[in-house]
């Protein structure tokens, strides 16, 4: 690991004029960027560090659904959106290792943009909103392939804003050693209709499977999905799983998602 300073702002306006000095980059939880420093494939000259920021921290219950802070804990998400966001709950809940959901924040994952990560088919499947220092981002728009999103140079994740669904749930096909999803399927039903987002098996990373929301959104029910099939084109493959192996966990994993919801 190379020599860095460590910045601890206790503010958003600090740490966003922290990260305007040359070679400085956000330190959330610390759970990709540390080990990659390890390993010397990053070497950022400073750290600024968001956990000691109060106001990007908690989970409280808003006009339009459920805001969560950027700096929260997957362990705290896992407590506290269990009563109003089961599914997102329990989805942190089975992120890494008890380590890992005590350091691991929300904004951290979604900033990191990992194509296995759980929080982006969480964010994506509820039609979330990504907040920022400088602006408001649909979960739509803020993916935009592996390990990138829209977020520009020194802008900051603060907060996520999920929509509340009528049911919802999340199954994920867990690598044994990772934790990560081999492949993740997360179910929301809105009035409006059906989301259905996948990770762990896109290419590109997360992405919503149009034609099971369709099926799902005429007739909520595992058995809509039986007769369709997901192209294995443009899916993952590799040494835990064939692309094939993988369009056939979406299918699954999307029938047990809609059950368990």
């Amino acid at each position: 690991m190379h020599n860095f300073d460590l910045v601890k702002p206790s503010s958003v306006a600090e740490a966003v004029a922290a990260l305007g000095s040359e070679g400085a980059q956000a330190l959330s939880g610390g759970q990709t960027l540390l080990p990659s420093m390890k390993q010397r494939l990053a070497a950022p000259e400073r750290l600024v560090s968001l956990a000691d920021i109060a106001e990007m921290k908690g989970v409280c219950r808003g006009d339009d659904g459920l805001v969560v802070g950027a700096a929260t804990p997957h362990g705290v998400v896992a407590r506290e959106a269990k009563a109003h966001y089961p599914a997102l709950a329990w989805l942190a809940g089975e992120i890494g290792d008890p380590s890992v959901r005590a350091r691991g924040t929300i904004g951290g994952s979604l900033a990191n943009n990992d194509p296995a990560a759980c929080y982006p088919a969480a964010a994506l499947a509820s039609g979330a909103t990504i907040v920022t220092d400088r602006r408001e981002i649909a979960a739509e728009d803020f993916f935009q392939g592996l390990f990138t999103t829209a977020l520009e140079e020194g802008e900051i994740v603060t907060s996520v804003r999920f929509p509340l669904p009528e049911r919802a749930a999340y199954m994920k096909f867990a690598q044994p050693a990772s934790r990560f999803a081999l492949v993740g399927v997360f179910v929301a039903q809105f009035a409006d209709g059906v989301r259905v987002a996948v990770t762990g098996a896109g290419e590109d990373g997360v992405f919503r499977w149009t034609e099971a929301e369709s099926a799902l959104s005429a007739d909520f029910r595992p058995e809509a999905v039986e007769d369709l099939i997901l192209p294995a084109e443009g899916l993952l493959g590799d040494l835990h799983g064939t692309p094939a192996y993988r369009a056939h966990l979406v299918k699954v994993l999307t029938k047990r998602a809609v059950a368990a919801a």
